[in-house]
């Protein structure tokens, strides 16, 4: 035999369950997870040619080396595994093409897996740096311009693009400060 329950009671035990569900989305750093679409920001968004990035003139230091270093690898081909454990590589995956970046930022010592990158710096979009993360895969937009070892074009390897993607079931997390 079901229970029968009053309206009130469904909805406060509804309103129970949605509230625990944003808390722990805002805690996780995924509350909200929009997909990446690319837009230019005059004065804070880098800008692509020919493969590489110029990083625009008021970017922090940190995030100028980080374009940088995107700039040495881009257009490097993919391989698992690649980019760790090593200062430079001949090919990358693409958490040791954002390990890359962020070593170069010094931001981040090391090297870590996709999945580590879901609980890396603060949570949320940064100003500079937006890290977005998930079990398998990562990528980030520096500057306003995305780098990732591919998506949508038919490549795969390291490079910059304004090519927006989809960002369902990615954290998006930054470096503190930036």
């Amino acid at each position: 035999m079901r229970a029968i329950t009053s309206g009130t009671e469904r909805g406060r035990r509804d309103f129970r369950f949605l509230a625990g569900a944003v808390a722990a989305a805002i805690l996780s750093g995924c509350a909200g997870t929009a997909d990446y679409e690319y837009r230019f920001v005059p004065g804070r968004t880098a800008f692509p040619q020919n493969g590489v990035a110029i990083a625009p003139l008021g970017a922090p230091p940190q995030v100028q080396a980080m374009i940088e270093a995107g700039n040495q690898i881009a257009g490097l081909p993919y391989r698992r595994g690649g980019g760790h454990g090593r200062a430079y590589d001949a090919a990358y995956d693409c958490s040791g093409a954002l390990s890359h970046l962020l070593r170069a930022g010094g931001v981040l010592r090391g090297s870590m897996p996709s999945a580590g990158f879901r609980r890396y710096g603060a949570a949320g979009e940064g100003d500079w740096v937006s890290v977005y993360a998930r079990q398998g895969h990562v990528f980030a937009v520096v500057a306003g311009l995305r780098f990732d070892t591919g998506y949508g074009n038919g490549q795969r390897g390291s490079q910059w693009t304004t090519r927006s993607r989809p960002a369902k079931g990615y954290v998006i997390r930054h470096p503190a400060g930036l």
